[in-house]
């Protein structure tokens, strides 16, 4: 072996033992609150777990809460892992992460928050312990880097459109419209004013968070034919599949699913029916990476094109969590969408930064970003 081998080699030769887990609610503020179809956003109600080796090494973990996704609230989640989760931790050995983030799933049914927040603080505190990046313990990477994109929505188009414009010349060229929440006539007018304004090499996408009637839909769709729209996610709600099937037949434009997602059977079953044409995979819902890079494997076994985002807002742990998962994925042509950009503050000293429309792969241990704890404490709630 060479000697990079035999450090890591070690490295792991030596126990992990954990002696400490922390499930901390925190409230992080937002630029701006953001628009969407079921709910208004402006403060993003987090999970932090902090999970604490004898070694003295710290692992950190996210899961953003979803109430009108996943059904998950900021006590319930946090209750989930002090209750539920930690005994299954607390004197175990964190190089067995695999069986331990497996133990935690199948300890209580739903909460993905939680379960997607201890994996990712296992991998972290792993990696740290090795000196690999997360990646290297997920497969490995196939891309070094990903295209994130920017949402946008405004109250009005201008402002949307002005938004989009400034965006761009800060390194963003890749934008997801915020639909459902205007008249169907201002979205439209929305997407075309985007389109012009930044040209044909912009990517542009729409999500309506199930905002919308299926008449309302087709009207959009009809409306932003030829804009060159990459897909249209969730337009209906998740009892209207047949409805959204008609729909991602007109061929217009794929129907990405959101919310209607909670794993791979979903994914199969809709896929198979034609009712869509991609998924949204988010670590919240699939309750964790490993079944997260588990639907994007199927996603890439059956031809359906997959993206891959955090709900907003979680900060550079949950988005470093998810780079790494967009670069091990074997599918990822919709983009990645990481919610950390939308936050007045973070809870690391150095945030993931877009450049040249790309957010890199670090090359440091763990999740590679150092949290800073007294923002952890700041934001704190009870």
């Amino acid at each position: 072996m060479n000697l990079q081998a035999n450090i890591v080699a070690e490295q792991f030769a030596r126990s992990l033992r954990i002696r400490r887990v922390d499930a901390i609610p925190v409230a992080l503020p937002l630029i701006k609150p953001m628009l969407m179809a079921a709910e208004r956003i402006a403060t993003a109600e987090n999970l932090i777990v902090r999970i604490e080796a004898d070694n003295g090494l710290v692992g950190w973990g996210e899961g953003t809460v979803a109430p009108t996704m996943t059904g998950d609230t900021l006590p319930g989640i946090v209750a989930t892992v002090r209750k539920h989760m930690a005994p299954h931790l607390i004197g175990a050995d964190a190089r067995d992460r695999a069986e331990l983030a497996r133990r935690c799933r199948t300890s209580i049914e739903h909460n993905g928050g939680a379960k997607a927040a201890v994996e990712i603080a296992l991998l972290d505190l792993v990696g740290k312990h090795l000196g690999v990046p997360c990646v290297d313990l997920i497969g490995g990477a196939l891309r070094r880097s990903v295209e994130n994109m920017w949402l946008l929505g405004n109250p009005d188009v201008a402002t949307d459109v002005a938004e989009a414009k400034r965006k761009v010349g800060e390194g963003y060229g890749f934008f997801k419209l915020k639909v459902g929440v205007k008249k169907v006539e201002e979205e439209i007018e929305a997407a075309k004013q985007a389109r012009a304004a930044l040209g044909p090499d912009v990517k542009l996408c729409a999500d309506a968070n199930t905002g919308w009637t299926a008449a309302k839909a087709q009207q959009y769709l009809r409306g932003v034919d030829g804009l060159r729209l990459m897909f249209l996610e969730q337009p209906l709600p998740n009892d209207q599949t047949r409805a959204m099937g008609a729909l991602n037949r007109l061929g217009i434009l794929p129907i990405c699913g959101d919310e209607c997602i909670s794993g791979a059977d979903d994914i199969l079953s809709l896929g198979q029916a034609g009712i869509i044409g991609g998924v949204n995979l988010k670590l919240i819902k699939a309750g964790g990476v490993t079944p997260a890079l588990a639907a994007a494997a199927l996603c890439s076994q059956i031809g359906m094109s997959a993206t891959l985002a955090c709900k907003v807002a979680g900060s550079s742990i949950s988005s470093a969590a998810t780079l790494a998962v967009a670069c091990a994925a074997p599918t990822l042509d919709w983009g990645v969408s990481l919610t950390h950009v939308y936050l007045s503050e973070d809870i690391v000293h150095d945030p993931l930064r877009v450049e040249n429309r790309k957010i890199e792969l670090r090359d440091a241990p763990g999740l590679g970003v150092e949290v800073d704890e007294d923002a952890v404490r700041r934001f704190t709630v009870s």
